[in-house]
């Protein structure tokens, strides 16, 4: 595994974890209690917020910004510019018109489970869970669970496709039976979820 390295720029806050073969880019920001996993990067100007997780070998790119308290799993990539929220009333202040602070906020966040990607810019409203190798389209705006192995894309986001764990789309082989065009891994489609069936031939 590679050597931990972060940049000059790097804002790490004492009390965050960084895990052995991880990478802080120039200007990224990861604060307090925050937990980079083995083997991730993080990229220039991105942000972790206060107890952000991130598993082993996940890539949060470029001005990407993971408000608390996200969670992802392993391998999960981030692109640039993509955000994570975790407000579901935003408001500048509270009824009486005092200014909020932390302790007003009752704090929702996104969950991104194993082998998913969230595209550049794309946006991510909290409370919801991205499911395990599905992938987020460039610009799309997600605002509810999104199924294993789901393409989605538009505002707000829908499912147009569905792809395997290489990312590719999967090809509609027979009733509800799909193909990987990629590994030839085939997945069984039942009331709108996708499972694997069995290891893709080598």
């Amino acid at each position: 595994m590679r050597a931990t390295w972060i940049a000059p720029s790097a804002d790490i806050d004492p009390r965050a974890v960084l895990g052995d073969g991880s990478t802080v880019a120039d200007r990224a920001q990861v604060r307090e209690f925050a937990r980079v996993g083995p083997g991730c990067a993080v990229g220039y100007a991105a942000y972790l917020g206060p107890g952000v997780i991130l598993g082993r070998q996940c890539t949060v790119q470029d001005f990407a910004l993971l408000y608390e308290p996200t969670l992802l799993e392993d391998r999960v990539s981030v692109g640039p510019g993509a955000v994570f929220t975790n407000d579901r009333f935003p408001r500048a202040v509270v009824p009486s018109g005092r200014l909020k602070s932390a302790a007003d906020w009752v704090l929702v966040g996104v969950t991104v489970r194993t082998g998913a990607s969230v595209g550049a810019n794309a946006v991510c409203v909290a409370p919801l869970t991205i499911g395990r190798w599905a992938i987020v389209a460039d610009g799309s705006v997600v605002t509810a669970d999104v199924p294993e192995y789901a393409l989605m894309d538009g505002i707000p986001a829908t499912r147009v496709h569905w792809v395997g764990q290489s990312g590719a789309r999967l090809k509609n082989v027979g009733p509800g039976l799909f193909r990987c065009p990629v590994t030839g891994a085939h997945y069984s489609e039942h009331d709108g979820t996708l499972r694997p069936l069995g290891i893709a031939p080598r």
